[in-house]
């Protein structure tokens, strides 16, 4: 993995990561967070997009993948949170 790639990943954690706190929580998690809840998101998106057989491609897919994924997270931690 050369630096290209490993920035793109971290850019790619990060608005995922940002967009799934907006649209879950109402707001961000600071850059670091935002990069942490991408990264993971994009783990368990790509975990469910390869359990309902759908596959994305290219830069926009990866970033929705891991959109989705961060949705998913932050869907499971709020119902921990409340329990």
């Amino acid at each position: 993995m050369d630096i290209t790639s490993i920035v793109i990943f971290l850019v790619v954690g990060a608005i995922a990561g940002w967009l799934a706190g907006v649209v879950m929580k109402g707001g961000g998690f600071g850059l670091v967070g935002d990069i942490v809840v991408g990264i993971v998101g994009a783990v368990i998106g790509g975990w469910l997009f390869g359990l309902f057989g759908i596959t994305a491609g290219g830069l926009v897919g990866a970033i929705i993948t891991a959109f989705v994924g961060a949705c998913a997270l932050l869907f499971v931690i709020r119902l921990i949170k409340k329990a």
